[in-house]
């Protein structure tokens, strides 16, 4: 993951960034929120009424992916309110043994990881680069979309970020 400015940026290969449509079957979701506090927590719930609707908080070895989807969603989310302001778009898949969640907003701001510190603020994408498989951002237009994956397979180290 490159550095800058003491912080890390999202990956820049471009066969990280937008993504192509899931094959047929697959889990997915699109939904709106207007940019007011309420739509973090309505996000959160999104999260977990798809998940289980898939499938995905049943499985045994998978109890923490509704949990942690739930938590990045909500930095990505808090993110889009407080950097852009603007509405933000909030698009689930499930597809080959991972999921994938995206926030697209109207900011242009390319987020970065810094340290956690005791800072009350900044520890949003520390969390997504802690806990994400992989994560990244690519531009759309005026805009920007962050998105991160969470392995869904219940096998022994999926999900878990790759060397």
């Amino acid at each position: 993951m490159p550095r800058l400015s003491g912080g890390l940026l999202p990956d820049p290969h471009p066969e990280y960034g937008a993504y192509p449509q899931p094959p047929m079957g697959a889990g997915h979701a699109s939904t709106e929120y207007d940019p007011r506090p309420s739509a973090v927590g309505e996000a959160r719930a999104e999260v977990r009424r798809q998940l289980e609707g898939w499938g995905l908080a049943e499985h045994d070895g998978l109890d923490d992916l509704v949990a942690t989807a739930q938590l990045l969603v909500s930095e990505l989310a808090t993110n889009a309110l407080v950097h852009s302001a603007s509405r933000f778009r909030l698009t689930l898949t499930a597809a080959h043994g991972v999921l994938r969640c995206e926030v697209a907003d109207a900011g242009r701001r390319v987020p970065q990881v810094l340290q956690a510190g005791t800072s009350e603020n900044g520890r949003g994408m520390y969390l997504v680069d802690a806990l994400a498989r992989r994560w990244g951002c690519h531009q759309d237009g005026q805009g920007k979309t962050v998105w991160f994956e969470l392995g869904t397979c219940a096998c022994d180290g999926c999900g878990r970020r790759q060397p």
